[in-house]
């Protein structure tokens, strides 16, 4: 999340592509190395010769690392000899010297492009006038760019290439077990320059997912003018919610309440219009039509009008993205596709150990005995939608109406929620001086999109909490979100101030932020002084996150094979892409949720805007509901505060190192099933 465009973490924030401009050609072959391996044997042997065996390992590594880097721009075979043989450092003292001033800089730019970025973003992000194109163009730029081309020409990457050796995910786990921080520092500074990407691809890249964000941040529909098959409108005439989060959410709160079903159903159609782009583009972030989703007309004072279908955009935007990371594999020895960087490179644990991971997941036993129990805590057979069953969440009994009037009188306005923040942590364990410590970095502005999280880049500067807030205040939906977000800003705040190397600042992955994001929303009730009473909590808490890692699994099982589809048909049109996602869907459904939910071919699981604006992220929140569940059961009866202070200052550690220092263990699934069958036969 931290990092420039061209490494995974760009496909975390706000990427996604939606466009529409017509992509560069793109090389499949890898970029020619200019130096030869003859001339790179005959400096590593110079260096060797000079230094001794001590130092071999770092020279070849180093050596070679800048070979594959070095471009005929850069100078002849002579003057990259020259430019080793100066620049190797063997001597320890030189080489932590070295270190800390790379890592004082980088800090530098880092912190102060980004905080550009921010600022340039702003009115995208942030709720305020409509957004016009002068906006587009200034938020879709890039100011960091050409950052990298400028750190090769001036040879500070061919610098920290050769003196900071590139270690796979492999090697990062076999050796790293015996690293000390510094060693893990230093590894953390060999990934800094591992491709050369064109600044021309980064731009291109940056344009493309800044308008997928924008495409997803300003799709909204119009709850109060959906009609049913009577002309009836079922919901508030001012309720405007996002896709999907805001539909999805409002699903989720119609299990009580009058006309509850009736409610879910016609969201549940809302989605599949918008999955399979039958949705009218006239009902799109737009009041002027009633509309009955089901029957797919819209009316205009009462008349039925043209209905004109979303022309497949939703796609555009996705094979967008997938141009956009493509045009980058050339550019990644390492990592040569988005695929691998997503997964290997950024999340740093193999695609094919988190597909098996989730497979194992979604096929266990307790799927169906969990699916029985909800069944009959509903008094009906379950219906797809029902892979949002929330009624494992305890409220007290409070209807959502009660608390969105405790939630839109606590918090009127942004402000008001950003002065609680240290009131917050210090409910949660932290105290106050701490809190206080924190809560001074972190700002709250009212979100165009659902919300997010942005963190800061450099020490001292300020993380961003973005949620949605309306005219009459934070509903409990925006609280939720807020929470949520607010879980994120703190890991952001601690993890790059409170860490000992700036290089090492962070998580491991974004799953490991999204833990810490759920551990924080699951007490949102707490927080408003509502304490949960129910003597089956613990249970209860179990049984909602294996549920919630049992939908979210199999959306990224979709997104996964999405994208293997691409790889596969680059060529396809965004029509061809749209059949695929929903073959895609089908066919994860079927296998299964179909036999749990019912509804053979269902498409549903197409539904998540993430897949559009955030490429191959998904993964990233069944990870976390794996993570959050365990580090949870880490931090029952202890010091909230406390663990998570010695669990997250580890900082950007490889994924299963940072675990087995936080809990002991690998992240595994058999916690969370364990837990399931445990609250089964409590509760039962």
């Amino acid at each position: 999340m931290r990092n420039l465009i061209i490494l995974t973490a760009m496909a975390i924030i706000f990427a996604t592509a939606g466009c529409g401009k017509k992509q560069a050609a793109v090389s499949d072959e890898p970029v020619k190395a200019f130096i030869e391996q003859t001339t790179v044997e005959k400096v590593i042997k110079a260096l060797s010769d000079l230094h001794g065996n001590d130092a071999k390992f770092r020279i070849e590594r180093g050596v070679e690392q800048v070979a594959k880097l070095w471009r005929e721009s850069d100078g002849t075979s002579a003057d990259f000899e020259t430019f080793c043989t100066e620049n190797f450092l063997a001597d320890d003292s030189a080489l932590e010297n070295l270190y800390t001033k790379l890592e004082r800089n980088f800090e530098v730019f880092n912190g102060y492009f980004h905080k550009m970025d921010v600022m340039l973003k702003e009115p995208l992000h942030i709720e305020g006038p409509e957004i016009e194109p002068v906006d587009m163009m200034f938020g879709s730029y890039n100011p960091a760019a050409h950052l990298t081309d400028d750190f090769f020409n001036n040879k500070i990457a061919f610098l920290t290439a050769l003196n900071f050796p590139f270690y796979s995910l492999k090697e990062k786990t076999d050796l790293g077990v015996n690293w000390s921080r510094r060693d893990w520092a230093y590894a953390r500074m060999g990934d800094r320059f591992t491709s050369r990407v064109p600044a021309e691809i980064i731009q291109n890249a940056s344009q493309i997912l800044t308008a997928a964000d924008t495409y997803i941040s300003e799709y909204n529909i119009y709850m109060g003018n959906l009609l049913n098959e009577n002309g009836e409108t079922l919901f508030p005439s001012d309720m405007k919610l996002i896709t999907h989060w805001g539909l999805r959410d409002e699903l989720k709160s119609n299990y009580a309440g009058e006309n509850g079903l009736v409610k879910q159903q016609m969201i549940y159609s809302v989605m599949k219009r918008i999955i399979d782009q039958s949705i009218p583009e006239q009902v799109i972030n737009k009041g002027d039509y009633t509309w009955n989703p089901v029957d797919n007309k819209i009316f205009k004072d009462g008349a039925e009008a043209t209905a004109t279908a979303e022309p497949d955009k939703r796609y555009e935007v996705l094979l967008n993205n997938f141009h956009a990371m493509k045009a980058i594999d050339a550019y990644n020895p390492n990592f040569p596709t988005f695929i691998s960087r997503a997964f290997e490179g950024g999340m740093e644990i193999p695609q094919e150990d988190v597909e098996r991971l989730f497979t194992e997941f979604v096929s266990s036993a307790q799927v169906k005995e969990v699916a029985a129990y909800i069944s009959s805590r509903l008094g009906r057979p379950l219906q797809p939608f029902d892979i949002w069953y929330n009624g494992f969440k305890s409220r007290g009994g409070i209807p959502e109406e009660q608390l969105t009037a405790i939630t839109s009188k606590k918090y009127p306005n942004p402000k008001a929620f950003e002065a609680d923040l240290p009131n917050i942590l210090v409910k949660l364990g932290w105290d106050k001086q701490k809190a206080t410590e924190i809560t001074s970095l972190i700002s709250v502005d009212p979100s165009r999109g659902a919300g997010h999280a942005w963190g800061a880049e450099m020490r001292n500067d300020i993380a961003r909490l973005r949620t949605r807030i309306g005219p009459n205040g934070m509903d409990y939906k925006g609280y939720n979100i807020a929470v949520h977000e607010f879980g994120h800003n703190v890991e952001q705040t601690v993890t790059i101030n409170d860490v000992d190397y700036y290089m090492l600042q962070g998580v491991p992955n974004t799953a490991f932020t999204e833990a810490v994001a759920f551990l924080f929303q699951k007490r949102d009730l707490e927080l408003l002084g509502l304490p949960n009473a129910d003597p089956n909590k613990d249970h209860m808490m179990a049984l909602d996150n294996f549920w919630g890692s049992y939908e979210i699994m199999g959306v990224s099982l979709v997104d996964m094979k999405v994208w293997k589809w691409m790889y596969a048909n680059p060529e396809a049109t965004p029509a061809q892409l749209k059949e695929a996602v929903i073959a895609a869907a089908k066919e994860v459904w079927n296998s299964y949720y179909a036999p749990v939910l019912g509804g053979n071919d269902e498409p549903i699981l197409a539904i998540y805007s993430h897949m559009i604006d955030n490429p191959l992220y998904l993964s990233n929140y069944p990870m976390g509901h794996l993570i959050e569940f365990q580090v949870e059961q880490q931090v029952k009866g202890k010091p909230l505060a406390a663990e998570f202070d010695r669990m997250y200052t580890q900082g950007r550690l490889i994924p299963q190192t940072w675990m087995k220092g936080a809990v002991g263990q690998e992240i595994a699934i058999e916690p969370t099933l364990n837990a399931a069958a445990e609250a089964l036969k409590a509760l039962k």
